[in-house]
């Protein structure tokens, strides 16, 4: 196929890249024997080498079969950016598991759904969460779960004050009591690593949300990830494996963009990772300061929030050489203001978590366009096609867009009927509308999914309205994204009453809070005697998204 991007491709970045297959935990043991002595995470004051996560990960390994782990076996981590986190991904992959991404705000009713699903037979959690954990495994498969602390990593005094920290923040004592601590792998001897297929042997299970609303298993091989870690590595076409680079980790390693664009990248060129566990404009202001990171991968809000905090002056940003911002939209003020403060560049790029995650990026030093979301990377082939799904689109001519490349998943896990509807003759239907330059530059219109980004978390509107829909008072519910200036988008519901009710948006407020993580709850309440639909009584969310957009534009007027 014809691939005009590939004229703009900077000097030194390949068009096509000679990949090894290898499992994905190669990446570690190669950064151990190549860099031993370097440090590869630093933690709130505190550096492990990489010869030491190695070891500790292999360790672990050990424990996870001797706690029954077999080849191909879930284990899910609900941890914030820590080094047990790093640890313990490497450790699945080095027994042979499958690490299950979860999200530590997640409600019980969202954490048992997902385990449930993907059959997870150990969870690898904080302390704080073993309560909510105990009680999920009680109804699951869960047959082992393990705990740790932060405190157990942080340097001496804040390892002693962490625990007196928590109880007068959160009025609790922590109780462990029936788990697995996680520092009892230091007991197991070091493990030698599974064989495995790169290109069959799933990774990781990403959960992800599709047609039906509901979480899907997006299943992400060896290959598949170490392919796009190799591929977002030649975006960095300045860089060398071996540099003493940092990456600032700050993108949840638990979403897809983090663990590649991160933990993947940093360990397969041999960085250092600067971990960050909660994104809070000061502590990250701190950060820079003090380790001095190169790259910090992002979303706009959190952009927006260094640059509106009224201390930024105080701080020195000048080692920050590159960004790659996702999960939004980046506006041009935000470009420019955050490259002004810092000297650094930063680019927008687009990915899915069916793709491991990255397929487009601007180019870091070279050529890039104001809301596009750049080209191909390496080996990535991409085309607009119309409302056939088979016909391709001109030039210029929205449609859906559809990817094929090494990143590309293996499907969705246990779900054949919807891997097919999305994985057709080699090529991946994102479900996102968008459309080619002249020059071969890919620019997004709008989603196909009716999914929500808010502050770069997805939100998808039916597990929403599902939740919604159980309260008594409710008859009708549909949620859209709306514009907000700092997460990007927040959502809104529109309520319908049943006749003779009455309900405040502080109570379905409460009712939300109670089985959503915070981020999906809805910020903004519209109640109405009726809802749009079409003659077959479907609502017609669209309607209520174009009133939406009217409505800003006459207020901007």
């Amino acid at each position: 196929m014809n691939k005009p991007w590939l004229q703009d491709y900077p000097e030194g970045m390949p068009q096509s890249i000679d990949y090894e297959v290898k499992p994905l935990y190669e990446a570690l043991s190669r950064a151990a024997k190549d860099y031993p002595n370097r440090t590869a995470v630093s933690f709130i004051g505190k550096e492990w080498t990489f010869a030491e996560i190695d070891d500790a990960a292999r360790r672990l390994g050990t424990m996870l079969q001797a706690k029954g782990l077999e080849k191909g076996d879930r284990v899910s981590l609900m941890l914030p950016n820590c080094p047990q986190y790093v640890i313990s991904f490497y450790a699945v992959l080095y027994a042979g598991g499958t690490v299950v991404q979860t999200n530590p705000l997640y409600t019980e009713r969202e954490l048992e759904n997902l385990v449930t699903d993907a059959g997870v037979k150990i969870v690898i959690t904080l302390d704080l969460l073993y309560p909510k954990t105990l009680r999920v495994s009680e109804k699951t498969e869960i047959q082992t779960v393990i705990t740790t602390s932060i405190a157990d990593y942080l340097p001496f005094p804040k390892n002693k004050l962490y625990p007196i920290k928590v109880k007068r923040e959160n009025n609790i004592v922590i109780d462990t009591t029936g788990s697995t601590p996680f520092k009892d792998y230091k007991d197991f001897n070091p493990i030698t690593p599974l064989d495995i297929d790169p290109k069959e042997d799933v990774a990781v299970l990403q959960y992800t949300g599709g047609t039906t609303g509901l979480p899907k298993g997006v299943m992400l091989t060896h290959f598949n990830l170490t392919a796009n870690a190799d591929q977002i590595s030649n975006l960095f076409y300045k860089y060398n494996r071996g540099d003493e680079k940092r990456v600032l980790c700050v993108v949840p390693f638990f979403h897809v963009y983090g663990m590649s664009c991160c933990l993947n990248f940093g360990v397969t060129n041999g960085y250092e990772l600067v971990l960050v566990p909660r994104f809070e404009v000061t502590d990250v202001l701190k950060t820079i300061q003090k380790k001095k990171p190169h790259f910090f991968p992002g979303a706009p809000t959190m952009y927006v929030g260094i640059l509106n905090d009224p201390k930024l002056k105080k701080y020195d940003l000048s080692s920050i050489e590159a960004c790659i911002s996702g999960s939004a939209p980046l506006p041009i003020e935000v470009q420019e203001e955050f490259e002004k403060i810092t000297g650094g560049r930063i680019v927008e790029g687009y990915g899915l978590s069916e793709t491991s995650p990255v397929t487009h990026a601007n180019f870091l030093w070279d050529k890039r366009i104001v809301g596009s979301i750049g080209a191909p990377l390496s080996d990535t082939s991409a085309k607009i096609v119309k409302a056939d799904g088979e016909t391709e689109a001109d030039i210029g001519e929205i449609g859906e867009i559809m990817l094929s490349g090494p990143q590309v998943m293996k499907g969705y896990w246990q779900k054949p009927e919807e891997t097919a509807a999305v994985l057709k003759d080699g090529w991946l239907a994102t479900g996102d509308l968008g459309y080619m330059g002249e020059d071969g530059f890919f620019y997004i219109v709008d989603r196909k999914k009716d999914m929500i980004i808010a502050g770069g978390f997805n939100v998808y509107p039916r597990e929403i309205e599902e939740v919604l829909y159980e309260h008594p008072a409710v008859k009708e519910a549909v949620c859209i994204g709306v514009p907000d200036p700092y997460r990007g988008e927040t959502v809104k519901a529109f309520i319908v009453l049943r006749d003779g009710s009455s309900v405040t948006e502080e109570e379905l407020d409460k009712h939300c809070r109670e089985k959503l993580a915070a981020y999906k709850v809805p910020k903004l309440y519209e109640f109405r005697d009726e809802l749009p639909k079409t003659f077959v009584g479907k609502i017609l969310r669209r309607v209520l998204v174009d009133e939406e957009k009217a409505k800003q534009v006459k207020q901007s007027s």
